[in-house]
């Protein structure tokens, strides 16, 4: 048996007229950046996720980067985060030349570890970036009661949780900025690169406007230096047709979470997610930790089973980032987060044979 770690032509098969019809309007209309297709998917990003405003960007990576610059982020700020997520959220930081400040995470949800963030800041401290990791949302509250108790900008990075809630508000409304990730493999991805930013401050929203289009306002007047990160409209046309479908498909990975924590119940070695009470996950991974971890892979791969590891080096020990002066053993948690990880098949087309197959085959691992 063959089970991908993601398999995208199984998502694609029964929309597949649909989107191909929205691509060939595109090509009939020749219209391809921005334009009605991109305000049409804006507005019905805004509605799902709750915000006033949402702004389609070119990837998840320039939204926290576009997010940042609205905030007007200067070389030498500090942006406290954490060293245990995609290399985006610290690199967009990096990019502008402020300083990534990390703080450890907690070991059950893999989140930052609120507890631990005054201890980092500083004079120099301007924003908190807190990753909603695997699809789970972070501990937002009290995040929001230091930010406003240290007059410090909260930019959500929640690329990995379209649709999460935490105590039955979405991810993307709790900070000044939401920033999401439409890349192919997210519970809602295009057909390429694409990402988006929400806020419901009407004057960070009018910035962005213009930061996307390298500042301008109007055409060809640039009363501030921006970029282009503009999506294009065939990826909003295929991700609004995608969109319709997210719920389903966010319970379709909650029902595949549910049978691998129960079939995972009697090995006590294997440590499923922990999704705290007050949060609805959406599962853009499923994250399992386990001693022997590397043998696991290797057996899973035998298999002919997918699998990854999400993230293998936290971005401390990253050699782009030796500037800092971390080191090894300077947040364990993290460090043992990645030697002891790995991401299982959670999509929601996995048929019922699939995963048992994947559940035999891990548990088999961990009693060899």
């Amino acid at each position: 048996m063959n089970v991908p770690l993601l398999d995208l032509k199984a998502q694609f098969k029964p929309m597949k007229n649909e989107i191909m019809a929205a691509v060939e309007e595109i090509f009939d209309t020749q219209y391809f950046i921005l334009g009605p297709t991109v305000n049409n998917f804006e507005k019905q990003c805004a509605e799902y996720v709750g915000t006033k405003f949402a702004l389609g960007v070119s990837s998840g990576t320039d939204a926290l980067i576009i997010a940042l610059m609205a905030l007007d982020i200067q070389p030498g700020d500090e942006i406290i985060t954490t060293p245990y997520t995609f290399f985006a959220t610290a690199g967009s930081i990096a990019r502008l030349g402020a300083i990534p400040v990390f703080v450890d995470i907690d070991p059950a949800t893999y989140n930052i570890d609120v507890s631990k963030i005054e201890d980092v800041i500083t004079e120099k401290t301007k924003a908190i970036i807190p990753v909603h990791l695997y699809g789970q949302c972070v501990d937002i509250d009290p995040i929001m009661d230091i930010a406003k108790k240290h007059n410090l900008f909260v930019v959500e990075d929640a690329a990995q949780a379209i649709g999460s809630k935490n105590k039955g508000r979405n991810s993307g409304t709790f900070g000044d900025f939401g920033c999401f990730s439409f890349f192919p493999s997210k519970n809602l991805g295009g057909a390429g690169d694409g990402g988006l930013v929400t806020t419901n401050d009407e004057k960070l929203y009018d910035k962005l406007v213009k930061l996307r289009n390298h500042g301008s306002h109007p055409k060809y007047y640039h009363p501030m230096i921006g970029g282009n990160f503009r999506l294009d409209a065939l990826q909003a046309a295929v991700l609004s047709i995608k969109l319709k479908y997210l719920n389903e498909w966010h319970e379709g990975r909650r029902k595949n979470a549910e049978f691998y924590d129960n079939a995972f119940t009697a090995t006590p070695q294997i440590i499923t997610p922990v999704i705290t009470e007050d949060n609805y996950s959406i599962y853009n991974q499923f994250v399992i930790r386990v001693p022997n971890r590397d043998q696991v892979v290797e057996k899973l791969r035998e298999a002919n089973i997918g699998c990854d590891i999400y993230y293998p080096v936290p971005l401390h020990l990253q050699k782009c980032f030796d500037y800092l002066g971390y080191k090894n053993g300077d947040f364990t948690e993290s460090e043992k987060a990645a030697n002891e990880t790995i991401a299982l098949p959670i999509y929601p087309e996995l048929t019922d044979e699939q995963q048992q197959y994947v559940v035999d085959t891990v548990v088999e691992a961990c009693n060899p």
